[in-house]
């Protein structure tokens, strides 16, 4: 029989490899046995060992005849570790339940599909809804081979993001920086454009809470920032048009350890692609003007994150920078495919 709190208490426990699993899945699994929990575990991190091991590994008693729960269809090929359902099959397991199947092609229904024809009862969609809103970025990314794009915004009231010279510091407040922080440490790069480094010179790192620094790509098409900018360091991606900066500031950015990624054209779908194959399956837009509008008029923003501040700017900086329309021209987003948040400071 399903108890709902065991597959909470997998949902709890997946949550925790947040941030550190990506481009993979982040699981979580429980053993019960005659009513108890004897095992849990969670995928930790990229290429270490799966939920399931991890729960099996931790069983206080030999796991047959046990009822396992777990967030997601556990896998039937050899990656980076070997196939879980084998494990499964082995330890002779009584009966799984599966939250959601894995969307992977090389995954999608085999596990289950193996541990049926190995006469292990297997149950699926108990609390679906939840575990693929723990695995969104993951989700999408396998769907589309696109990464998840989460547009991060703080706004005035009137709908500015800075005022009318630049200074954005502060509409936010110290709660919602945290919880950008936070929300940092779980994606995989963060993106602003050349008018917000030039404006904040931000360092986009997570400091305000515990968790791992994202890559950080930078839109500057002309090549025209300064190797200084405190963004530049180890590991950030520059991206910038053919030939736009001279051999010796190129040197400059590649001794402070940036990577330079040339693109030939404006259009935002390639430059994802290159992203997606460089295992990112999600990223945070932070700014500004020019590169909001850019992904929502190419129709990349998965999820807009607007901060609303208490405080009436009168003019300043918009969010987007559209030409005047009406209201038939108005870009109207889907609900089906698009999250909005609205959060007040």
């Amino acid at each position: 029989m399903f108890r709902i709190e065991f597959m909470q208490r997998a949902l709890n426990l997946a949550k925790r490899g947040l941030g550190s699993v990506s481009p993979n899945p982040a699981v979580g699994c429980v053993i019960v046995k005659n009513g108890r929990i004897i095992g849990e575990g969670y995928h930790g991190y990229f290429g270490g060992p799966h939920a399931e091991i991890n729960a099996i590994e931790s069983a206080s008693e030999p796991v047959s005849g046990s009822d396992v729960y777990v967030t997601l269809e556990p896998c039937s090929h050899h990656g980076k570790t070997p196939p879980c359902a084998e494990r499964l099959i082995r330890e002779k397991v009584k009966q799984v339940f599966i939250a959601a199947k894995d969307p992977n092609p090389l995954v999608s229904g085999n596990g289950i599909r193996q541990l049926k024809a190995s006469g292990i009862e297997v149950h699926v969609g108990y609390m679906e809804k939840e575990a693929r809103e723990i695995n969104r970025f993951f989700i999408h990314y396998i769907s589309t081979g696109m990464p998840y794009i989460i547009l991060k915004a703080a706004v005035s009231l009137d709908g500015f993001i800075a005022d009318t010279r630049g200074n954005s510091k502060w509409i936010s407040n110290e709660a919602s920086r945290e919880d950008v922080h936070r929300i940092r440490s779980r994606t995989d790069a963060v993106l602003v454009g050349a008018g917000t480094v030039r404006s904040d010179n931000p360092k986009l790192t997570v400091r305000l809470v515990e968790g791992r620094n994202p890559r950080r790509i930078v839109l500057n098409r002309s090549g025209s920032l300064p190797p200084e900018s405190e963004v530049f360091a180890a590991g950030t991606i520059l991206v910038t048009a053919p030939d736009a900066m001279s051999r010796e500031k190129k040197s400059r950015f590649i001794r402070k350890g940036v990577e330079l990624l040339e693109q030939s054209g404006p259009e935002l779908s390639p430059l994802l692609k290159s992203f997606a194959t460089m295992g990112m399956a999600s990223i945070l837009v932070e700014g500004g003007t020019g590169v909001f509008s850019s992904f929502v008029k190419e129709g990349f923003v998965n999820e807009f994150l607007i901060y609303v501040a208490p405080l009436v700017l009168g003019r300043g900086k918009p969010l987007f920078d559209f030409p005047p329309g009406t209201m038939s021209e108005a870009i109207r987003l889907s609900g089906r495919d698009t999250r909005i948040c609205l959060r007040g400071l």
